[in-house]
């Protein structure tokens, strides 16, 4: 079904007005996976939710949000990301207001689980619909748009949080911070039915492999389970389960070799992995985000408990770390076509430095409200590296990758990720709280420990992106 004349790829008139509709989509679904944080004792207050509930209300939206990326972008290659898009934000709008009418801990813990299948759904449509409506240059400023929107919404959470709950109480404030969605959400099904192009259904993407996807949704639940049930450094479900969904994932690759051999339709073609800059890239993005999102938590922690901070003052505090992001990426896109992966390295090269000098301040800067502000200029360049590593990674491991599979694409690069946020923060977790309970509670260097984990990784992260870079990325870039 056709909505409206279709335009060559590059030339629909409509497309910059098209990606503010996509943007504001997936700003909506990300600040949804930190905005809850600030709002968690103004659910246990308002619906006597025990940890436990509390839990699931966080981790829940975030596993489910992850076991359907890859789907939801095949989905969207088969049967026309349009369509994918506004199914995606039409149930993120009820499940929203769902949320925010809840009367009991599980209906709102079931409200976000399938709150999740939404965002996962929305997604993956915005990086093929960025792929499928520019070219070239235009291409890459819309990803720095959509790094921007990443940087801005992954930090301001806790902000817009704390912001809505002092307005509105902490008896009802939470309800809010899920209902604030329901505007948002109308206004993007009704601009994304005009705005948005005609439907390009593939017929060489036909079809959904069904035990591709029971095996790779195995994969990631048995993977990010016992990360996403950790709690204070400890986590309730054995870690060996990490291990046995790893398993799984190589099963899964061996079955779609094997789907494609005999001449089906696999979830995620094999082509994709045999692309070098695409494998590595999704392997980068995953590491780098296990490496900067775990951040978030630890100086959250540290902010609150161990210097004494508000909800709203622990925002703050890494405000500069968002804005520089958001900055960043948006020149990043500018950036990317002429500098390719160098771009990325000297980015990474700048988040280790701001790290880094993150930990001195905090050990030799007084405590209090000064801390705070001490950090500010470090965490400034750190987001600012964040920012030409987040937005140019996913516009260049996209750039090979031809449209017909723009989806899929973006949907495992995007499941990397969110399997590395969880391991980022349960690793940060095990090294913070397991310092704290060494040292006699000693959130200094706790801080320090975790930060200093963050600096390991995003020099693996950096190692990945100079592999790449030395290596030569191929001259043709087959985006088609």
């Amino acid at each position: 079904m056709s909505h409206g004349p279709e335009h060559p790829p590059g030339e629909h008139p409509a497309r910059w007005r098209a990606l503010a509709v996509c943007l504001a989509a997936g700003f909506m679904t990300l600040l949804d996976v930190s905005i809850v944080n600030v709002a968690l004792p103004s659910i246990q207050e308002g619906l006597r939710a025990s940890a436990s509930d509390l839990q699931w209300v966080l981790s829940g939206y975030a596993l489910t949000f992850g076991l359907v990326l890859v789907p939801a972008g095949r989905l969207g290659d088969a049967t026309g990301r349009r369509r994918a898009f506004l199914l995606g934000v039409g149930l993120f709008t009820l499940t929203s207001v769902s949320a925010g009418l809840a009367v009991s801990p599980l209906w709102l813990s079931v409200s976000r689980l399938v709150q999740g299948v939404a965002g996962g759904l929305i997604n993956p449509q915005v990086a093929g619909l960025i792929q499928e409506l520019f070219r070239g240059r235009e291409r890459n400023h819309a990803f720095g748009w959509l790094g921007a929107s990443i940087g801005i919404a992954t930090a301001a959470g806790p902000i817009t949080g704390g912001l809505i709950i002092a307005l509105a109480g902490p008896q009802h404030g939470w309800r809010w911070v899920f209902l604030v969605n329901l505007p948002i959400g109308l206004a993007t099904i009704v601009l994304g039915r005009r705005l948005l192009p005609a439907e390009r259904t593939d017929h060489r993407v036909r079809g959904l492999d069904l035990v591709g996807v029971a095996l790779l949704g195995l994969g990631v639940l048995l993977v990010m389970l016992p990360m996403l049930e950790a709690e204070g450094g400890r986590t309730r479900v054995p870690w060996w389960l990490v291990v046995v969904g790893a398993l799984v994932v190589v099963g899964f690759v061996a079955w779609e070799r094997r789907c494609r051999g005999r001449g089906g339709t696999p979830l995620v073609d094999p082509e994709l992995l045999r692309s070098r800059s695409y494998a590595l890239g999704v392997l980068l993005g995953m590491v780098y985000f296990a490496s900067f999102t775990g951040i978030f938590f630890v100086l959250a922690v540290f902010f609150q408990r161990g210097l004494g901070y508000s909800a709203l003052a622990s925002g703050l505090a890494v405000t500069s770390f968002a804005l520089g992001s958001a900055v960043a990426a948006a020149v990043g896109g500018r950036l990317v076509g002429r500098m390719g992966r160098l771009l990325v390295v000297l980015g990474l090269v700048l988040v280790v430095v701001g790290l880094a000098s993150t930990d001195l301040v905090l050990r030799h800067w007084p405590a209090g409200v000064a801390a705070g502000l001490a950090t500010a200029l470090p965490l400034l360049v750190a987001g600012v590296g964040s920012g030409l590593t987040v937005s140019p990674n996913q516009a260049l491991t996209l750039a090979a990758v031809p449209v017909r599979m723009a989806g899929t694409a973006a949907g495992v690069l995007q499941t990397g990720q969110r399997i590395g946020t969880a391991v980022g923060i349960a690793a940060m977790g095990l090294a913070f709280y397991g310092t704290l309970a060494d040292t006699g509670a000693d959130y200094g260097r706790a801080v320090t420990t975790a930060l200093w984990l963050a600096v390991g990784l995003a020099l693996l992260a950096l190692l990945l992106g100079l592999a790449d870079l030395l290596l030569g990325r191929p001259e043709d870039a087959r985006a088609r």
